[in-house]
């Protein structure tokens, strides 16, 4: 999570502390004068000239900035009768451009010095010129740390101006081959650095880190020339303890200034300054979102509480970026082997833009699901088409994979696979709305296919929860997957369904049947029929009378196995009877039944 740091109680604090000083004390300093003298010195130095070694065309600039300086300031050097040589002295520092002045006359000396010291690899006479370029230097170097220990500057400036007049000296007696005392003031230059780094923000712990390194070769090669062991350690120890004590009040005072003057973010378990206001009123903005929101009576209001808030990080994230843009015209080329404070500070407003506008985007599809729910049920007249979500989830799906390639957290796996598992969650209910578009189109095929991808996305979150703090407040969402797969699978029955029937267009299939039918309940047993009649008093169950049906008649039967079938003999069984000529007699008895034994 992010945490921000504001000692705006403190600073206050301070100005009332300082204010009340101001008020006990008429003499008292009306401003405090901050002044980076090594920041300024290595911007101007890699813009004109040293990035390519031209000494020559520093030196110029620097006569020329000089002249500018004094015209600004009206402090010139006599008129035009002649030259009268002005000193900035405690009493006319009365602008902290005044600084400016013996820093960059040191500057010119210097430069002037470093161009004879290439010319004097062939022209060895102008060795002296070089070394009384440096003394001119070393003067001007003396007076500014004489300047800057004036009430009006802070102990940044104070210590700074320390640290350049050591470093000038240093560079002098190194020339004279004066090793120990060239070590003694290098060693001071490099302590002071090095304090000052550990004081100041990450931003521009750089210049001073850079400067520490660069002295390492003299100090290195004045302890060789020295050639005693005994005095290497003595300048160990003097590292360690040379002006131990006002150097740690300096520092602290320093400290105390950049604390009370920055606003700092933490942000995975890495702090960075807040320079520019647009970005402090941003994060101030970000801090009340929650409250904001919880006053919200309807999505209308939390809408435009997320567009006030996203318009308010856009402004941010692009003054970040033109400020960035102005300062690596500028900047001293320094390998860091992190991403610097700066472009991570750019890392993180990036990250706020992306994950705010996905919960905004939540609060729409919140809106969508319920104008779509009204719509289906017939309940709503207003269009919503599933177009919507699709879309809604599509932009989702691009911000979580902006968010996959942010620099500084391309390393972090908990980050990363908290990612993953959001994208696959926001492409599951991007595929099931597609689907629902699809079908909608009676593109059956295509329906069932998004139906499986979604279920497929479906099966590989499951079980899976978000584990990182950034991501927790998106559980809900996949909470909701329990719900979507309900709605996949009988989708997906339906789109099989109607895949395999291949009916192109339902409504006309639909439009050949009749809803009501004039046949009886009793002539339609096997058909399913809304019949409103049926509730009635005079419901349509049977037809009376009756219709006349015609009655088939008695069936006929024929033996036909009869005539194939061989009867046995019985002329064995019968008594054999000898025929008597009775007459007619006779034969009428036969006939009539009577005449016979009895």
């Amino acid at each position: 999570m992010t945490e921000t740091k504001s000692n705006d109680s403190e600073s206050n604090a301070n100005t009332q502390q300082q204010s009340g000083t101001k008020n006990d004390s008429s003499k008292g300093p009306e401003s405090i004068y901050t002044v980076p003298l090594l920041k300024l010195i290595k911007e101007a130095q890699q813009q004109h000239g040293l990035r390519h070694g031209d000494y020559q065309r520093y030196r110029t600039y620097c006569s020329s900035r000089l002249h500018r300086l004094r015209k600004v300031l009206h402090f010139p050097q006599g008129d035009r009768k002649g030259f009268k040589k002005r000193e900035v002295t405690l009493d006319n520092l009365k602008d902290e451009k005044f600084i400016y002045l013996p820093l960059i006359q040191a500057e010119r000396a210097w430069g002037y010095a470093m161009q004879l010291k290439q010319e004097s690899n062939t022209e060895p006479r102008k060795k002296f010129h070089l070394i009384a370029r440096l003394r001119k230097a070393v003067s001007h170097t003396i007076h500014l740390e004489y300047i800057c220990q004036s009430p009006l500057c802070d102990a940044r400036t104070k210590l700074e101006a320390q640290a350049y007049s050591a470093w000038m000296q240093g560079t002098l007696c190194f020339e004279l081959q004066e090793w120990k005392q060239a070590s003694e003031k290098l060693v001071l230059s490099q302590t002071i650095y090095e304090k000052l780094a550990s004081a100041l923000n990450e931003d521009e712990q750089i210049l001073y880190k850079q400067r520490v390194e660069e002295l390492n070769p003299n100090l290195r090669y004045c302890a060789y020339n020295i050639g005693d062991s005994s005095a290497q350690q003595d300048l160990l120890n003097m590292r360690s303890k040379g002006g131990k004590s006002e150097l740690d009040v300096l520092i602290a005072q320093t400290r105390e200034k950049q604390a009370a003057s920055l606003l700092e973010v933490t942000w995975r378990g890495r702090t960075v300054p807040v320079r520019l206001e647009k970005i402090r009123v941003f994060l101030l903005a970000f801090q009340a979102l929650d409250s904001s929101l919880g006053k919200a009576n309807d999505f209308d209001a939390k809408l435009s509480g997320y567009e006030t808030i996203l318009l308010d990080c856009k402004e941010a994230i692009q003054s970040l970026k033109e400020d960035l843009a102005a300062v690596a015209k500028t900047k001293v080329d320094v390998q860091s082997p992190q991403l610097g404070s700066q472009q991570y500070l750019l890392s993180y407003l990036t990250f706020l833009r992306a994950t705010l506008t996905i919960d905004r985007n939540l609060v729409m599809v919140e809106v969508f699901k319920k104008n779509f729910a009204a719509y289906q049920s017939g309940e709503s007249k207003k269009v919503a088409k599933p177009q919507e979500g699709v879309k809604l989830y599509e932009a989702m799906v691009q911000l979580s994979g902006e968010l996959q390639v942010l620099q500084g957290i391309e390393t972090d796996k908990k980050f990363q696979n908290d990612l993953e598992l959001l994208v696959k969650v926001f492409k599951a209910f991007r595929c099931y709305y597609m689907a629902l578009t699809c079908q909608g189109n009676r593109q059956w095929a295509e329906a069932l296919a998004l139906y499986q991808r979604a279920e497929t996305y479906i099966n590989q979150t499951e079980g899976k929860k978000l584990g990182d703090s950034e991501f927790t407040k998106y559980s809900r969402v996949g909470q909701d997957l329990v719900h979507l797969r309900s709605l996949v699978n009988s989708g997906k029955c339906a789109a099989h369904a109607q895949n395999i029937l291949g009916v192109e267009d339902i409504n006309a299939a639909m439009s050949g049947l009749s809803v009501r039918s004039k046949k009886s309940l009793s002539l339609r047993l096997d058909e399913f029929v809304e019949d409103v009649s049926l509730t009635t008093a005079t419901p349509n169950v049977i037809k009376l009378p009756p219709t006349m049906v015609p009655v088939p008649c008695k069936p006929l039967f024929f033996d036909l196995a009869l005539n194939h079938i061989n009867f046995p003999s019985l002329a064995e069984n019968m008594e054999n009877k000898k025929s008597t000529g009775a007459g007619i007699t006779g034969f009428v008895k036969g006939l009539w039944g009577w005449g016979g034994k009895k």
